[in-house]
């Protein structure tokens, strides 16, 4: 066997491991919920269930309200995400195309409230939202998850939008289109990667954000998934089962949309430059 051949085969071992090892957790969550509640304390513990429960993700949409968790925490990040996107394409094109007073105190405003966490704030926040009549409410979470995902998706936004020729958005409007057209037209196909990736961005910080839902929401039909199940988490005892199947039903909605958008982010680069 050749020095290549043995290379590649040490390094294909090498990646499978290292995903075993990532993947490692996921697996103990995935056989720790189909087993049955007296398994979960027994001594000493097993890996796989000795007796398969599988009602256990039948149960645990009946132990708490999962769907109403997973339904709001849709709503919530997919319109924040709507708006990021709504918002920073102008932003974004603004900032790259023209000259104007107190643009670099706009860009380091924005680098500046990329820093800040929700967490450093959650005080002001609530007493904000309190004052607006807004506290336990899902618009309040957008609007704050809206908020905070705006400067990385702009920064990003931004540097794509710099990356295409003026000179193709000025063929455009010699052939009569309006500014805002050959920004539909022309420079959006060629900046479908940086929109996927700052889409994937805001969804996932929108579907994974903890601390505001936990302070702003009080309700139980309110609630977001991430904070739902912790109800599973109880003062004397813990339902392990249902807090992992719970989790890995959270894991589902990132993935579908990764696998949805993969094909985006390697694609359309050059799309729409050809009049």
């Amino acid at each position: 066997m050749t020095k290549s051949k043995l290379a590649s085969v040490a390094l294909t071992l090498i990646a499978l491991a290292l995903s075993l090892l990532l993947l490692s957790p996921y697996l103990v969550m995935l056989l720790t919920s189909f087993k049955p509640s007296s398994e979960l304390v027994s001594v000493p513990g097993t890996l796989f269930p000795k007796n398969w429960d599988f009602s256990n993700y039948i149960n645990m949409w009946t132990a708490a309200p999962v769907a109403q968790y997973l339904a709001n925490s849709l709503l919530v990040a997919g319109v924040s995400t709507v708006l990021v996107l709504l918002i920073a394409v102008p932003a974004a094109y603004a900032t790259a195309r023209f000259t104007f007073p107190g643009r670099r105190s706009y860009l380091f405003f924005i680098l500046i409230a990329q820093i800040l966490a929700p967490i450093a704030l959650i005080v002001g926040l609530y007493r904000e939202f309190a004052t607006l009549g807004l506290l336990d409410s899902l618009p309040a979470l957008i609007i704050i998850n809206t908020a905070f995902n705006l400067s990385f998706a702009i920064w990003l936004l931004r540097g794509f939008i710099s990356t295409v020729p003026a000179t193709l958005e000025e063929a455009a409007w010699m052939d009569g289109s309006s500014r805002i057209r050959a920004l539909w037209t022309i420079v959006l196909p060629v900046i479908r990667p940086g929109l996927v990736t700052a889409g994937i961005y805001a969804f996932i910080a929108g579907w994974n954000e903890f601390i505001v839902a936990l302070t702003l929401i009080s309700s139980e039909d309110k609630k977001t998934l991430q904070v739902g199940i912790t109800q599973f988490i109880g003062r004397d005892n813990i339902q392990w089962q249902y807090l992992f199947g719970t989790s890995l039903v959270a894991i589902i909605p990132v993935v579908v949309l990764f696998l949805f958008v993969e094909k985006h982010l390697v694609g359309g680069l050059t799309e729409g430059s050809v009049k």
